[in-house]
């Protein structure tokens, strides 16, 4: 038995010692909120496998009215264990920690002394208060050639667009070593603004766009009382990382197309505010202070680079500026992008997956007749003349994109992988080191983007019928871009990536309804890269 003491201080919450036996455990059930006791309301969760470790998170509501954002209720003392088995028969690890109103009653467990590529069972206690007993496992040991891993892939859950029926039926799988959540967890905008107000399938908590530090601890709370979003923590260990609606739409280094400076506040603040909520409330373990970019391994497999490309963007600028190509303006800022390359160039694993929140390959507008086009710029927040480039994604950065490309093709780095969410479309993708000239020049990575769990697509931003603008607009895409070669801008669902030493092929599932909470899911396309070739292809089913 491990006893262990190295739980996360990236919050507020204090540590203590772990103790030599765990506060016991009742066998009753785990809400006393209506008898004025402890109560775990927004279940629990693991993230950022390790071979050795996990990093566990829970949320202790100590008294009822100790709610997520009020600041209110006493600091209570929590219990964690780690067993082999549901049934807690062998508990292999265990420790305490401190919940307290500075962190909102969040608590999170680095544990560590595990073993690799294992299935492993944790829950929390206060006193005989019990939380919900949930699975995790573990990575694969660092120089271990693992035959396979699998990842469930999501992103963009906005709250007031539909229900997360997507998470349910992610969770209800077996297969995944872990889920990869590529950005906006969360959505800030005031109730009703995105979408309108007619469309809305249920109300954001607060109602107000949000802005301060209570404000981001009550919407990361609201979200976690969805039934399908526990489902998926209480089942997989996450891999988070946040694009800009943790913070504000297009969210830059300085500020956000959804902020107004003065009526809301010095940005700084808020971006603090928000970095704060979001490591008190998800199991993310940061390894450079206040940005969530860092590296995974899984086995000999696979290294995974994650990347935050908010924190140290420039501004964006409109397209058809020429300023897109300024070496001086930067996605990911100069330290992030070293480390970057030289994490690929150094990588000894077969597969080099990168989870990237904005897209990376390529894609030009200028072909595209005038009533496509419009459309087009609302959904990805565009200016509506002039489109060559959205200049949220990597289009916007070009001397980052390049400089990156280049490192690539130059040191012979094989077998990158884009994973990418954030434009609620699903695409494939080979990347092409110069798209004018593709497929001439050569594709050096190629890259398989998810489309949103419940944000609006195309169609539903204009309100006509699916594929009334999706379909002639896909195919106008995909002609000026030879480069994409399937683009789905209809759906909403996940990938699962499933890898071995001989390929990387995601597997693309959609919702009958977002809109539905018992929405069905099916399979919907497949596409994969070869090892060694730099090349998406289409596979006609989906790995079993």
């Amino acid at each position: 038995m491990i006893e262990n003491d190295r739980i996360s201080r990236r919050t507020a919450v204090t540590a203590v010692a772990a103790s030599a036996a765990l506060l016991p455990f009742a066998t009753g059930p785990s809400a006393h909120a209506a008898a004025g006791g402890p109560a775990f309301l927004h279940g629990v969760a693991s993230g950022d496998p390790l071979p050795d470790g996990i990093l566990l998170w829970t949320r202790v509501t100590p008294t009822p009215d100790a709610v997520p954002g009020s600041g209110r209720g006493p600091a209570v003392e929590v219990g964690w264990e780690v067993a082999e088995d549901e049934s807690f028969g062998r508990v292999v690890a265990r420790g305490t920690a401190t919940a307290s109103a500075a962190g909102d009653h969040t608590v999170k467990a680095d544990v560590r002394g595990l073993r690799p590529a294992t299935t492993y069972w944790f829950r929390f206690g206060v006193g005989e208060v019990r939380s919900p007993a949930a699975r995790t496992r573990t990575a694969p040991a660092r120089d271990e050639a693992t035959a396979g891993i699998r990842f469930g892939v999501v992103s963009c859950a906005n709250w007031e667009s539909g229900w997360f029926a997507a998470y349910r039926h992610l969770a209800a799988r077996r297969d995944l070593d872990a889920v990869l959540h590529l950005g906006d967890y969360i959505y800030e905008y005031k109730s009703g603004e995105y979408p309108a107000a007619k469309y809305v399938v249920r109300p954001h908590e607060p109602a107000h766009e949000i802005v301060t530090l209570a404000d981001y601890r009550t919407r990361h709370g609201r979200y976690k009382t969805d039934a399908d979003l526990q489902a998926l923590h209480h089942a997989h260990p996450i891999v988070a990382i946040w694009d800009d609606h943790e913070f504000a739409n297009d969210a830059w280094s300085g500020g956000a197309e959804n902020h107004t400076p003065g009526a809301e506040g010095d940005w700084s603040q808020r971006m603090a505010a928000a970095k704060q909520a979001y490591f008190e409330w998800m199991p993310v373990r940061p390894s450079v202070e206040g940005t969530t970019y860092r590296k995974l391994r899984f086995g000999k497999l696979a290294d995974l680079h994650l990347l935050d490309l908010r924190s140290f963007r420039s501004q964006q600028v409109k397209a058809g500026s020429g300023k897109v190509d300024d070496p001086e303006r930067t996605l990911t800022g100069r330290a992030q992008l070293d480390w970057l390359k030289a994490g690929l160039a150094s990588s000894d694993t077969t597969w080099r997956l990168v989870g990237n929140p904005v897209m990376m390959a390529p894609v030009a507008f200028g072909a595209l007749p005038a009533h496509l086009l419009e459309p087009i710029a609302k959904l990805l927040g565009l200016p509506t003349g002039g489109i060559t480039v959205n200049t949220d994604q990597w289009d916007g950065y070009t001397h980052d994109r390049r400089e990156l490309l280049d490192h690539l093709s130059g040191h012979a780095v094989r077998n990158t992988v884009f994973l990418t969410g954030d434009i609620h479309m699903a695409w494939a993708n080979d990347v092409p080191k110069q798209a004018a000239t593709y497929p001439l020049s050569p594709s050096v990575a190629t890259e398989f983007v998810v489309t949103s769990v419940t944000a609006d697509n195309l169609d539903e931003t204009l309100h006509v019928l699916p594929h009334t603008v999706s379909l002639p607009a896909a195919g106008a895409i995909k002609a000026a871009n030879r480069h994409v070669k399937w683009l789905d801008m209809d759906s909403h669902g996940y990938g699962v990536l499933d890898v071995t030493a001989e390929r990387a092929q995601m597997d693309y599932y959609v919702l009958s309804d977002k809109r539905k909470r018992d929405a069905t899911v099916s399979w919907a396309r497949s596409y994969r890269t070869l090892s060694g070739t730099q090349q998406v292809e289409r596979v006609k089913a989906p790995v079993r």
